[in-house]
């Protein structure tokens, strides 16, 4: 069992920055893939970003070149940085670890609430 504890979220303008943070109750070195996805109200739950224990990142689209997703191995915590942030950010975000063995296993935190607004 995985347990995830996310912070960092709250409210921000438009333009602005947050950093998420999620700390996991195991070794992260030994989940295969850590992730952060989104939901806004009326929407599907969409990807953000993720990272794999071997440091292969994927971003959905509508993040690149505003949000970077980082690990601390030590610290077993990853981390979302979100800069330029718009009204449709808005969404409660979600942290994710998936283990891939022996068959795929999904965790997840409980939210966080990121609002952009002026």
């Amino acid at each position: 069992q995985v347990q995830l504890v996310e912070s960092g979220g709250g409210l921000v303008q438009p333009g602005g920055s947050l950093r998420l943070s999620c700390a996991a109750s195991v070794n992260i070195f030994s989940i295969n893939v850590m992730g952060w996805y989104r939901q806004a109200p009326g929407k599907q739950r969409e990807l953000v970003a993720s990272i794999t224990n071997g440091d292969r990142i994927n971003y959905g689209d509508s993040v690149k070149g505003r949000f970077t997703i980082s690990r601390d191995n030590a610290k077993n915590t990853v981390f979302l940085q979100m800069n330029s942030l718009e009204p449709e950010d808005t969404a409660v975000y979600y942290c994710n670890a998936q283990r891939l063995f022996p068959e795929r296993r999904d965790f997840w935190g409980q939210g966080t609430q990121v609002t952009v607004s002026s």
